[in-house]
């Protein structure tokens, strides 16, 4: 029927590369689908034994991480081997970039004995990497590594002192609320802070009377060296203000 043939063409149409003509092919549909999800993010994506970064993630992976990067198919496309991932990752979060893994959820085997043994392996994100949240495999690399480490160590060099190097990557929120509308104007407000550091579970909590000048919180944040700073989608200028010259520097 015609509805039955537009659907069809409706959804040959949404397969095509409109730039090149060609049709994607279906591992790359599924990369466009969580790409959707996951727009500020460089992701990593499973492909058996190795990572693969497509399209404009390759580029940066490609520049960030000195590897090389080339055309296949419809997008650019970089990669890595899997036992290598978490090194790659760190070195993408410390430029400063957002980082989504994107794992098979399915194993060789078990699609083979499916029904869909022809399909796409099924994939999703299983972590997202920030500064203050580079934690995971990670912690577990560092722990097995310095339970090495202690044993082959010289007797004259401390453990404690090689485990103090790893930095408090805080995780800040800031959320504030006028006492009345008098104060507001003033630039008076009652400011609520909460800080948590991943890695090792610490929170640290706080609610507090600022001025204008917004002194209050100019010393907690200063303290604290956050990492990341989460606000709200409405801050006063007073505080943005502070928190922008703060993060500039």
């Amino acid at each position: 029927s015609l509805k039955s043939y537009e659907n069809t063409q409706n959804a040959s149409d949404t397969n095509l590369n409109k730039r090149t003509k060609s049709i994607y092919t279906p591992l790359e549909l599924q990369f466009i689908e969580m790409k959707k999800q996951f727009k500020d993010a460089v992701l990593c994506v499973e492909c058996g034994y190795k990572y693969r970064f497509f399209g404009e993630d390759a580029e940066i992976a490609s520049k960030e991480l000195n590897i090389f990067c080339h055309l296949d198919h419809n997008f650019m496309t970089a990669s890595i081997p899997s036992h290598r991932l978490f090194v790659h990752v760190r070195r993408l979060v410390a430029k400063g970039h957002k980082v989504g893994v994107i794992k098979q959820v399915e194993t060789a085997a078990l699609k083979a004995a499916g029904e869909n043994k022809s399909s796409v392996f099924s994939r999703k994100l299983t972590a997202l990497y920030t500064k203050s949240t580079l934690i995971g495999e990670d912690i577990l690399f560092k722990q097995i590594w310095f339970q090495t480490l202690t044993f082959s160590l010289d007797a004259s060099v401390d453990a404690e002192e090689i485990t103090t190097d790893v930095p408090d990557n805080y995780l800040l929120c800031v959320c504030e609320n006028g006492e009345n509308l008098r104060d507001r104007r003033k630039g008076d407000i009652v400011i609520g802070i909460m800080a948590i550091q991943p890695t090792t579970g610490e929170v640290i909590f706080d609610s507090f009377q600022d001025c204008a000048s917004r002194s209050e919180l100019e010393s907690r944040v200063l303290r604290l060296q956050p990492v990341e700073i989460i606000l709200p989608s409405r801050l006063s200028d007073q505080s943005e203000k502070l928190i922008n010259s703060i993060t500039s520097m």
